[in-house]
């Protein structure tokens, strides 16, 4: 498995590479420079299962606010920065427990040196990111095009870069919106590196596309043993990131703890509100972490009790009403309008 093979890299108080859990990332859409909304963000972020964040910083105001933002939460602090290496260097010297750079962004050697001088004098890990969009016009014209061998190349050119320099505490991000190219990319540069990998598909679209086409790619690379963390990019709130990251995981048996909620499809028999009925159940287990359980939300007479009964717990609806089901027998009926309540006081206690 490459993951068990990768560098071990320690981001303020988690560790990615080496065979460790695989660690879920997003980033804010608030403005870094205004502290309270960006803290009031990660800490949702947090209570829902990230375990990373990352923060743009295109100003000099963002980078010193992170010094504020950190001292507020309790999972790492990444910045990401794009062209200018003085940022990278007051985001660091802010806390920031880990950078995101393209060192073909910044300009010059020396540049580059400033910022890993900085990285290596307080051992601060450095995320090398390329973008299938980003490539610099030789690797595009030695290729003909944007392809998964140049997005590659471009990456490990950018590596070396630092390498050269005498840092090696990487991370290497490739990304690309097609993707099947980015699993190839993934492939070849497994084979490559010993760095850890941040895998993700960018600009993968709104929250119906952008989850369909992250959870194949990613499914088809994490399966393979690359990919040390992620993000799953969507055109939305963070919160839905954090959500399908973790079934994502879950689904690829690389992730256990959560509960797992299964519902059926709707049909012409269906006389409740099953659609409302699972996603308000689906939000509402989110607070049960610790519960490692599959909860049912069935829609219907026929099929709804005998599938409840192969979950841990369940509700089965009926006309205005449904039954609650634990460990395969049915504990009482109740009105539609109490189910999800009713269903929350048992997980409330599971186990006790």
């Amino acid at each position: 498995m490459f993951r068990d093979q990768t560098k071990e890299v320690k981001i303020g108080n988690k560790v990615i590479g080496a065979g460790n859990p695989i660690m879920i990332q997003s980033m804010t859409n608030t403005k870094t420079e205004d502290v309270e909304a960006t803290v009031a963000q990660i800490k949702e972020l947090e209570a829902a299962g990230c375990d990373i964040i990352r923060c743009a910083v295109p100003t000099m105001e963002a980078a010193e606010a992170l010094s504020k933002i950190k001292e507020q939460i309790n999972i790492p602090l990444v910045a990401d920065i794009h062209f200018d290496y003085k940022l990278a260097i007051a985001a660091m010297e802010n806390g920031a427990d880990k950078i995101r750079i393209n060192p073909g962004n910044s300009c010059s050697i020396e540049n580059v040196k400033a910022v890993v001088d900085v990285a290596k004098e307080r051992n601060i890990p450095i995320r090398v990111g390329v973008n299938s969009g980003s490539l610099e016009k030789p690797i595009l014209e030695k290729y003909g095009k944007v392809t998964a061998e140049g997005i590659v190349e471009s990456a490990l050119d950018k590596v070396k870069i630092i390498e050269d320099l005498g840092y090696d505490n990487l991370v290497i991000s490739i990304k690309s919106s097609d993707v099947m190219m980015c699993v190839k990319a993934h492939e070849l540069i497994a084979e490559k590196t010993n760095h850890p990998l941040h895998v993700g598909i960018t600009e993968s679209g709104t929250i119906t596309s952008g989850n369909i086409k992250s959870s194949i790619g990613l499914g088809l690379i994490l399966n393979q043993g690359i990919g040390d963390t992620i993000r799953v990019s969507l055109t939305g709130e963070p919160l839905e990131e954090i959500k399908s990251a973790k079934l994502i995981l879950k689904t690829l048996g690389l992730r256990s703890g959560g509960i797992s909620v299964v519902s059926c499809p709707t049909c012409g028999r269906t006389e409740i509100d099953l659609i409302g009925l699972a996603n308000k159940v689906e939000n509402m287990v989110t607070k049960y972490d610790d519960l490692n359980i599959k909860v049912a939300v069935m829609g219907c007479v026929v099929n709804g009790p005998g599938e409840a009964r192969e979950a841990d717990i369940g509700i089965a609806g009926g006309k205005g009403e449904g039954l609650l089901i634990k460990k395969g027998e049915i504990i009482k009926k109740v009105p539609e309008e109490e189910l999800v309540n009713v269903l929350e006081e048992e997980l409330k206690t599971w186990g006790k």
